[in-house]
């Protein structure tokens, strides 16, 4: 990239946040931060009024307007795909917002770039996957967990609780959004429980707005998935999976704590942190012998005990036919 269209891009980062590091453009656009500062210094320089807080970053001053953002192909192409992720992996909330951003940019295209567009949009679909089971309750709240995060607020929801298929009222200081299992997940610190606590979005029947809350230095998404990691509660699995059934198995293998692979020609070897031995038995008794248990011991043993009550379930019913033949 010649130094004209990166000052450009550097002006364009600083429109898209309040305040962008120096260290954030040098990992952009993979320079020095002497360069760094040689650059903003020349967009001063260019008449562009950019403010600077000591030892944290740039700013564009109060009231400065740039000419609207025009966007390449390649950008334009980049953002329709996200349009169409967006429609089947987001509530309505949240796509109806997207599909009215999406036409402002569209409006800033070419002719020659929207007739393209058009033309690509026909040619790409997003295949949801099929659940298993219904959803409780329709999911419309992902827009306002969102803003509750943005700005900090207290949420009180009314939340179905799967275990005792109840209903009831949490109120929340959220710290971040997940999507796992094909569902969103809201994590939050519960006030209730005086704990972190994992709320599935599509469980959430009410959300009403509260009072703002101070976060604590320790409220990241990133804490909370590491401290998931530590803890006691997960163990480390380790199976190999003949690659002929990889297919049915790869797609699934996040929802059971995927961590890594390793190819071992016509088998894989996965890692896994698991939290219940049990459920991740059931899931692998689907694949028979095409898959190898090496750790730890007490997988195996759930899938053993799995395989000799299905063996005690059939022997049983087959005897009962024979003794009514």
């Amino acid at each position: 990239m010649n130094r004209i269209d990166r000052l450009q891009a550097i002006l364009t980062q600083l429109q898209s946040k309040r305040i962008v590091k120096a260290q954030e453009i040098a990992d952009r656009f993979e320079i020095s931060l002497r360069t760094v500062y040689r650059d903003i210094r020349a967009l001063e320089e260019g008449g562009v009024p950019i403010g600077a807080e000591a030892g944290i970053g740039y700013y564009l001053m109060e009231g400065y307007h740039l000419p609207p953002v025009m966007f390449s192909n390649t950008e334009a192409h980049a953002l329709l795909l996200g349009a169409k992720l967006i429609e089947n992996m987001a509530d309505q909330s949240v796509d109806t917002a997207f599909q009215s951003a999406l036409y402002k940019i569209k409006s800033v295209l070419k002719s020659h770039s929207k007739e393209s567009l058009e033309d690509l949009d026909q040619r790409i679909k997003v295949v949801s996957n099929t659940r298993t089971a219904p959803q409780t309750f329709d999911s419309h709240f992902l827009a306002d967990i969102q803003q509750a995060l943005a700005q900090h607020l207290t949420v009180t929801i009314e939340y179905f609780s799967s275990y005792n298929t109840k209903l009831t009222e949490r109120t929340v200081e959220p710290v971040g959004l997940l999507y796992y299992n094909s569902d969103w997940h809201m994590i939050a610190y519960c006030l209730l429980r005086n704990d972190y606590r994992d709320f599935r979005v599509d469980r959430i029947k009410s959300l009403t707005f509260s009072k703002t809350f101070k976060s604590r230095s320790s409220d990241t998404l990133q804490n909370y998935l590491d401290s998931l990691a530590r803890t006691e509660h997960l163990e480390e699995a380790v199976i190999i999976f003949d690659k002929e059934i990889l297919r049915y198995a790869a797609p699934q293998r996040y929802g059971y704590g995927f961590v890594s692979e390793e190819d071992l020609g016509n088998q894989v070897r996965m890692r896994f942190l698991v939290g219940s031995t049990m459920g991740m038995a059931h899931w692998l008794l689907m694949y028979t012998n095409a898959v190898t248990i090496e750790s730890p011991f007490s997988l195996k043993e759930a899938v053993q005990k799995l395989v000799m009550e299905l063996q005690e379930h059939y022997l049983t019913e087959s005897q009962s036919i024979s003794t009514e033949d």
